[in-house]
């Protein structure tokens, strides 16, 4: 199979574990074709259409043809010892991959290829040449964009230069988008030990993370002593004793009630005090000398109104005046998380980050030197992860008082794994097909997930084209609450991430991805990135970290 695909023949099965990647990203037509510069590569064809909304894998926007390179981020060991039978073929046919067997490559050089596609079709997105490259591999997986992280972040500080991200590992705790916000600057906000613990284990040092769960495990509270990190939040006099008791230097931050009910996930009603019990609380920690430094709240995951935060803001200034009156040093504004990161929810975001902007002026001008942050969450990693499901099994019905033909579909991950967030995040996911299962003709159908539970339903009724068994099944915008809540229930595999990235983007942000001893020789500690370095739609202008006196060319530094 590999020698067919080396030797320039059609696609054959590839295995997913292993040579994916190479099955996906050197597909050439005659050897011709095939050169040491990498932007010389044949045309894929496999893909029908493309638009750069649903590819941010784009690189060149003055050229008429696009690159789009994969760059490999799990262990290449499995890969090296499976061609190694080939290497003398692949060094003939593909010398650029010469370096593969000559030394050894750490994680983030493993290999990257380049594809070049025309950007003149339309209607579809990325995936679709992920999969359709696919033959066999019948596991669930993620296509995770991470351009499409670093995206957002470009995003966030350009939309509110005053709020500083931190994201919010319980949404998605993949270690590679942590190693990535983590080197872009971002910081953390973690509900847990573990969650503490695996962001610290990654280089990411106490002070650039907050303890944002207002009920906290003693123990828990006794580890975020043990490591520094002392900013947490409490809601209540039972929690604020508690911390008295376990760490009496915390830096405390009292989270607000707030109303939360256009969002898609509501907390007010398990946390947060209403405005007469912050007051009681101010007092109570006062009469205990316990330091308070500021006020939080959260509008609800994935609010998609912009009032719920103006007028949070504005209660938090009311707290944060009687704070002061009471003595307390009252310099940070948690505005929390809830902010909308899904595909085609750009104007909502930046509708609320006007909102945000102008509240925050009017109640915490600049020159009162409040630190500012948030807690984003399914904001970073929604919209880049992309899930490929395979039909296992179908059931053709015929309803006995109408005759309509109806179909149950069985595929290979479901609620008990990816898709957990139909439960526990409120969220339809909307299933995508490929070219060749595109019709006109819709069927009422139903969509099962893979175990034995009948509560494993993703879609009881939804009208969508006929599918065969080993179908493929795509559903975007499913990076928030989904892999870091799933499980293996009946033994069945949950969707694993698989990296896609430009090579430009790659060759700014590998050092992301260095162990950490290589990291600690780097002196730069954040990523450098130059404006067009990630494929984002703002404008170069709008960029607030580049100096007017240095050239479009200068690598700057995101902090």
């Amino acid at each position: 199979m590999i020698e067919n695909y080396i030797t320039g023949n059609s696609i054959g099965i590839c295995s997913f574990e292993s040579i994916l990647y190479f099955a996906r990203c050197t597909s050439f037509s005659n050897r011709s074709q095939r050169t040491d510069n990498r932007r010389q590569n044949t045309p894929v064809t496999y893909c029908e259409c493309f638009n750069r909304k649903y590819c941010p894998e784009l690189i060149s926007r003055k050229t008429d043809r696009t690159t789009l390179f994969g760059a490999l981020l799990p262990t290449t060991s499995g890969f090296l010892h499976l061609i190694h039978p080939y290497k003398d073929l692949i060094a003939d046919k593909l010398p650029f991959l010469k370096h593969l067997f000559n030394t050894s490559y750490s994680v983030q050089t493993a290999f990257q290829y380049s594809i070049r596609f025309p950007t003149t079709n339309q209607h579809a997105y990325l995936e679709k040449l992920k999969i359709e490259l696919l033959t066999d591999e019948v596991e669930p997986f993620f296509a995770v964009d991470l351009e499409d992280v670093c995206n957002k972040h470009i995003r966030w500080i350009t939309s509110m230069p005053r709020v500083a991200p931190h994201y919010a590992v319980k949404c998605n705790d993949d270690t590679n988008v942590i190693k990535l916000l983590a080197n872009l600057g971002a910081c953390f906000d973690c509900a847990s030990k573990g969650e503490i613990k695996k962001v610290m284990d990654l280089g990411v040092s106490a002070d650039r993370i907050i303890y944002a769960n207002p009920c906290k495990q003693s123990s828990y509270v006794r580890y975020a002593k043990e490591v520094g990190v002392d900013t947490m939040t409490f809601d209540n006099e039972q929690e604020l004793m508690k911390i008295k008791q376990i760490y009496p230097n915390a830096k405390l931050v009292l989270r607000l009630v707030t109303d939360d009910s256009n969002a898609v996930c509501r907390f007010s009603m398990k946390f947060g005090a209403d405005m007469n019990t912050a007051r009681r609380l101010l007092e109570r920690a006062q009469e205990i000398d316990m330091e308070i430094i500021g006020v939080s709240f959260h509008c609800g995951s994935g609010q998609m109104t912009s009032k719920a935060f103006v007028d949070a803001i504005q209660n938090a200034r009311v707290i944060m005046n009687y704070g002061q009156k009471l003595g307390f040093n009252m310099k940070l504004l948690d505005i929390g998380g809830g902010f909308p990161g899904n595909s085609g929810t750009e104007e909502y975001f930046a509708e609320i980050a006007v909102a945000v902007n102008r509240a925050l002026d009017e109640h915490f001008p600049t020159e009162e030197n409040v630190r500012i942050i948030a807690e984003p969450g399914r904001y970073y990693v929604a919209s880049a992860y992309s899930l490929a499901t395979n039909v296992i099994a179908s059931r053709e019905m015929v309803d006995p008082e109408s005759g309509e033909t109806k179909y149950m579909y069985y595929i290979n991950d479901g609620v008990y794994g990816s898709f957990n967030c139909v439960l526990y995040d409120h969220y339809v996911p909307e299933p995508c097909f490929l070219p060749q299962n595109e019709s006109n003709e819709k069927f009422t159908s139903s969509i099962w997930g893979p175990t034995c539970d009948g509560l494993d339903c993703i879609h009881t009724s939804i009208q969508m084209p006929k599918l065969n068994i080993e179908d493929w099944v795509l559903w975007k915008d499913m990076g928030a609450y989904t892999i870091s809540a799933a499980v293996q229930f009946n033994g069945l595999p949950f969707g694993k991430p698989i990296y896609f990235m430009s090579k430009q983007f790659w060759d700014q942000v590998k050092q992301a991805f260095e162990t950490p001893a290589r990291k600690a020789r780097n002196d730069n500690h954040f990523i450098r990135l130059n404006s067009t370095d990630c494929s984002n739609e703002v404008d170069d202008d709008e960029l607030p970290w580049i100096p007017e006196d240095l050239s479009e060319e200068a690598l700057v530094t995101i902090q």
